[in-house]
């Protein structure tokens, strides 16, 4: 699984994201602080979007690509904070291997 963090998105990333998520879209990205990107297979991705609900106040959006190889992005929303103990949150239960 690969993950980054973008602090204080600029206008332009937000409108790729907002082209790549689509119209199921609900989350406004005009106020978040962060977001935090995990592309992985898509039983890890369901399973990271589960531990980041479950974490801490983010939304987490599946994200829409072309990919040869299979992966799945989802992007995390929220404020800083709050995105990087989503982010930990994740990679700590996979090296615990946890059911949630």
């Amino acid at each position: 699984m690969d993950f980054r963090i973008i602090k204080s998105p600029s206008e332009s990333t937000k409108n790729i994201l907002r082209r790549r998520m689509g119209t199921g879209c609900k989350t406004d990205l005009d106020n978040i602080g962060a977001i935090g990107l995990v592309q992985g297979k898509l039983i890890d991705m369901i399973y990271a979007s589960d531990i980041a609900d479950k974490a801490v106040d983010v939304t987490v959006e599946d994200i829409k690509g072309n990919c040869p190889q299979h992966m799945i992005l989802l992007a995390i929303f929220g404020d800083i904070s709050s995105v990087e103990s989503a982010i930990n949150e994740i990679k700590l239960k996979l090296k615990e291997g946890k059911i949630i």
